[in-house]
């Protein structure tokens, strides 16, 4: 330093970086900066530094602003993208998209964040140890759509971790945003993804003349770094980019000064001395740099007024759905901050509305989601069902036709010894129909084999049970009481009744001359039952022993009474039929009721899994299937929902299946002699199934 400074050239971080601009402010000594973000993370912008005010900035910020936010939320809306999952390695300054997150939020989306840790093995088993089965099936769907802010190294190992541990399928679509990918590292992450993958990297346009890429202002650049054909300008860093274009620019900036004649001594600076003056020449050595730019390696390198480069250009690339490793990778469009995006990001076929698109749609009857609604013969089958109305909503706004059959085993499809696939899976991994629709959830199993759009409706196990009967009783009138105290209350009739003859035989009453006494034994049991309900008696009985004896009776009658017509009361208005199954773990508990489901359906293979697994398993669904498993399967399973329905309403059976076709059965029952009972807990989801790798599986998803 005390041999003289022109110009500072540093490319560091932001943290340094402002304690170089200080110096560079107090000394007007020129200082470009070249911002670097650490492990090749994407940038963030620089915290404005603490300047003293009235003095000029002589810091030029050599790399242009961030617009990150601006093209990721560009790219998003483009692909309407309402919900997804936002993933940023330890190294990402989180700050720096604030307000991509604060847009996001205005315009509805649903967007989650998630860091991922420098050990990404430890992470994913984290993951796998923390959460249930039904957590982790929710969580594989918000993985369907993922933003990586991510080095590149870190997110080839984050999508290498994910794809080997099955968390994602192929129909999801992640998008990479850094700055800093070079072809290499993109051929890479496309090899190790499954899916779709875009990216979006800085890009440098270079001019068409090649005679212009190596000789700018009579300076020759070196021909191996300006050839954008060869490998060791792909190798080259952006932020050595800007290094060398900076030194290029300070060389043509140091030529026009000695050009005209207008040199000024250098600054000098000395750590040792305290008297150090501002360099005289710093200012006029600033005002050349911002007034003339240079062409390099960074396409045109230039300044505006207020020091920042204006100059900056991404382009995202794509690959389309699959599961093809080393898959093609094109540009899909360009993005600058003038023009804004500059291409489409859409499949253009999908956009048109699907219009001219006919699908043949396969089905399984099963209500509500599939019924026919009118069959004449002669004609097509005309279907109706929450699942035909989820389908016409969407044939009705992207303008695609569709013809629908039933699976000829009506069947959903399982794995059979064979290796293949029956009943609905089967007519799409066969590739006999495009669509798949019915009360189809969305199981491993099944995507392994065929793509899900996201759920749209969530599922949960329950079972059907008959209601249990009622029977009219003549005598429910005597219901209140029991037997032995109405035998006790007739006991006490005749008891006080013979106590009130004894008592006006032994001490007659006076009665006026010439009138005739009726105090006989069945007079006093009359005049005991009369008072007893209530009703007076006809025989007058003046002793004061019977008076007495008869207002302890009427006390007793009068109590006696008032409980039985509350209990009368509480007994014809308050009829409860209790059913001894209340939940499906009161029905994994009991042995004498039998139950079972369809065989080798989703249902079935559930329950298996969550008593066999280890990873998921539960008591409740091991006691569960003790009994479905009973001899095979063979003695409480059905081969068809019907037919479980049917074992319901004519025997004693418990049919456990889908809740939401339990309860529509048992609603709709014209006797209604069902009840069901459920897991609260949604376990997985509906979704509407196609071919794997199908393009229209992303369009339906959105809509």
């Amino acid at each position: 330093m005390n041999r003289g400074i022109l110009a500072l050239v540093s490319s560091i971080g932001c943290m340094s970086a402002g304690s170089l601009q200080t110096l560079a402010d107090a000394m007007h000594i020129p200082h470009l900066f070249i911002q670097r973000s650490p492990a090749g993370t994407p940038r963030s912008a620089c915290p404005p530094t603490g300047r003293i005010p009235g003095t000029d900035d002589y810091t030029l910020m050599v790399r242009p602003p961030v617009y990150l936010n601006e093209v990721i939320m560009q790219v998003v809306t483009e692909y309407s993208w309402q919900k997804f999952i936002l993933f940023y390695d330890s190294n990402f300054d989180i700050r720096g998209i604030e307000d991509f997150l604060d847009r996001t939020s205005q315009q509805g989306m649903d967007v989650s964040l998630q860091k991922v840790e420098s050990n990404i093995n430890m992470m994913i088993t984290s993951l796998f140890r923390t959460m249930r089965v039904e957590e982790l099936h929710r969580y594989r769907d918000t993985l369907r759509r993922a933003v990586l802010f991510m080095s590149p190294a870190t997110a080839k190992a984050f999508i290498t971790e994910v794809v080997e541990t099955n968390l994602v399928a192929f129909d999801c679509h992640w998008i990479l945003i850094n700055e800093e990918i070079s072809d290499y590292e993109l051929q890479e992450l496309v090899m190790k993804s499954i899916g779709r993958l875009t990216l979006v990297r800085q890009t440098f346009p270079m001019p068409q003349n090649t005679s212009q890429r190596c000789v700018k202002h009579n300076h020759r650049i070196n021909t191996s770094l300006c050839d954008p054909k060869n490998p060791k300008s792909q190798q080259l860093e952006i932020t050595n980019r800007y290094i060398y274009d900076s030194v290029l620019l300070l060389a043509n900036t140091f030529h026009r000064k000695l050009e005209d004649r207008k040199w000024h001594s250098m600054a000098s600076l000395s750590c040792i001395r305290k008297n150090s003056k501002p360099w005289q020449g710093g200012k006029s050595m600033l005002d050349t740099v911002k007034k003339f730019g240079v062409s390099g390696l960074t396409s045109f390198l230039e300044f505006t007024d207020n020091g920042t480069n204006p100059n900056i250009f991404f382009e995202i690339l794509g690959t389309n759905y699959g599961e093809d490793r080393g898959r093609g990778v094109s540009r899909l469009a360009t993005w600058d901050p003038v023009h804004g995006l500059n291409g489409t990001l859409t499949d253009r076929k999908l956009e048109n509305n699907m219009r001219g698109v006919v699908l043949r749609v396969v089905t399984v009857l099963e209500e509500p989601f599939v019924m026919v609604s009118e069959n004449v013969l002669g004609k097509p089958k005309k279907y109706q069902g929450f699942s035909i109305d989820v389908l016409d909503a969407l044939s009705n706004y992207l303008g695609f036709k569709y013809e629908i059959y039933v699976a000829p085993d009506h069947k959903y499809g399982s794995l059979q010894p064979d290796g293949q696939w029956n009943g609905m899976m089967g007519e799409l991994v066969f590739k006999r129909a495009d669509v798949g629709l019915s009360a189809l959830t969305i199981t491993p199993e099944r995507e392994s084999v065929v793509d899900f759009t996201t759920r749209y409706m969530d599922y949960s196990v329950g079972v059907l049970l008959r209601k249990a009967e009622r029977t009219v009783d003549m005598f429910a009138c005597l219901a209140p009481f029991d037997l032995s105290l109405w035998a006790c209350i007739a006991g006490t009739v005749l008891l006080v009744g013979i106590l009130v003859y004894l008592l006006n035989w032994l001490n007659p009453p006076r009665l006026p001359m010439g009138s005739v006494s009726s105090t006989t034994l069945y007079n006093s049991m009359w005049f005991v039952y009369g008072s007893f309900v209530q009703q007076g008696g006809e025989v007058p009985y003046t002793t004061l022993a019977t008076r007495m004896m008869m207002g302890v009776w009427w006390m007793f009658a009068l109590i006696v009474i008032s409980s039985y017509t509350a209990n009368l009361a509480a007994f014809l208005t308050i009829t409860r039929i209790e059913n001894s199954i209340q939940s499906l773990q009161d029905l994994s508990k009991q042995t004498e009721l039998p139950y079972g489901t369809v065989l080798d359906s989703a249902v079935y293979d559930q329950v298996r899994s969550k008593s066999m697994n280890p990873f998921e398993r539960d008591p409740m669904y091991s006691q569960m299937w003790r009994m479905i498993n009973r001899t095979g399967g063979a003695d409480n399973n059905v081969e068809e929902s019907k037919e479980g329905i049917r074992k319901v309403k004519f025997g004693r059976f418990g049919f456990v299946w889908d809740a939401a076709v339990l309860e529509y059965v048992a609603n709709n029952d014209e006797d209604c002699s069902f009840y069901t009972v459920s897991n609260n807990a949604p376990d997985r989801g509906y979704g509407i199934a196609m071919q794997h790798g199908s393009p229209y599986r992303d369009i339906f998803s959105q809509r």
